[in-house]
């Protein structure tokens, strides 16, 4: 398993998905699979960035004078792929925003539903949070073509959103 606590800044994306590759590729992972967990785990951690800040004043100040927050993001291999889990302060649970094609964002959950075996959330304890997780397989593009994305249209799918991803 690996571990990594981030403070909930801009950039705990770029470190989230350079530690994600970093480890997998210490573990062997297969480079289809790396590409997959990388873009899921910066979904994950966007979503929990966004979910660390104190909404309110009082919150601010518990934090500390600069009021941010942290995520752990944590890797775990299973026998078939890997699990990739970020937490975050808030207990709220995660929602898929409704579909608005001219949104710029709100579409991560959907992106995890898509490309994920399955994925889920718990409540973090003692402490309030929330954990949410992902688990895919070392092969996504076979598992997707399983799963009615059709044999050529998921890896397009896949390449067209990391190309998106690249130019962040």
């Amino acid at each position: 398993m690996s571990e990594l606590t981030l403070a909930a800044t801009p950039n705990a994306g770029a470190w989230a998905r350079r530690h994600t590759v970093d480890v997998l590729q210490r573990w062997r992972f297969p480079a289809e699979g790396i590409e997959v967990a990388r873009l899921l785990v910066s979904e994950l951690a966007t979503n929990a960035i966004q979910h660390a800040q104190p909404t309110e004043p009082s919150e601010a100040a518990a934090a500390g004078s600069a009021g941010v927050g942290t995520i752990v993001l944590r890797l775990w291999p299973t026998d078939g792929g890997i699990i990739l889990a970020v937490s975050d302060p808030d207990p709220r649970p995660p929602a898929p925003r409704a579909h608005d094609a001219s949104a710029s964002g709100g579409r991560g959950l959907v992106l995890i539903q898509a490309m994920a075996n399955r994925w889920g959330y718990s409540p973090t304890q003692p402490h309030p949070g929330k954990i949410v997780w992902a688990e895919i397989p070392a092969r996504p593009n076979s598992a997707l073509g399983e799963r009615g994305f059709g044999g050529r249209q998921a890896p397009m799918l896949i390449g067209r959103v990391l190309t998106g991803l690249r130019e962040l």
